[in-house]
């Protein structure tokens, strides 16, 4: 009987932030993107195109997909406590490349708005820790969307 309350329970409430089981590696990237443009207290408008730009080109999505799973991202982030539901499932289900990639995903959405704000670098440099992306690597990735923005 308490297990079946207790099963209801959990039912009615839905899934948690941190429940690994109702989180993929899209929900999982969305949700550092959206946690890293909101981290300065200000989303400029080339921060969400980015973020829009590179959910579709990483997972292939439709422009409705690509804005429910954001809009699904941001709900988690309003709910999470902490970085680490996000990035212990992309270290289960990514390679290094794999999370390389979101690093510097992260990297294009910092850089979308013109500047580095120092919340900003410090949340891709706690991502990268816990994905354990090397801060050699991070710092490689950095330049790399540096140069790339000086050469457009």
């Amino acid at each position: 009987m308490f297990d079946a309350l207790k099963s209801f329970l959990n039912d009615l409430a839905g899934p948690r932030p941190d429940d690994e089981d109702a989180m993929d590696e899209r929900l999982a990237t969305a949700a550092l993107l959206v946690h890293t443009i909101a981290v300065d207290g200000d989303v400029s408008p080339g921060e969400r195109d980015q973020l829009r730009r590179a959910l579709t080109a990483a997972y292939g999505l439709t422009r409705a997909e690509t804005d429910h799973l954001i809009d699904e991202a941001r709900r988690r982030d309003q709910e999470a406590v902490d970085l680490y539901g996000y990035t212990s499932v992309l270290k289960r289900t990514l390679d290094h490349e794999g999370r390389e990639r979101v690093i510097e995903m992260m990297w294009e959405i910092v850089f979308a708005d013109g500047g580095v704000h120092e919340f900003e670098d410090n949340i891709v440099w706690r991502v990268a820790e816990l994905l354990g992306v090397s801060s050699r690597d991070r710092i490689r990735l950095r330049k790399r969307i540096e140069g790339r923005l000086a050469n457009s």
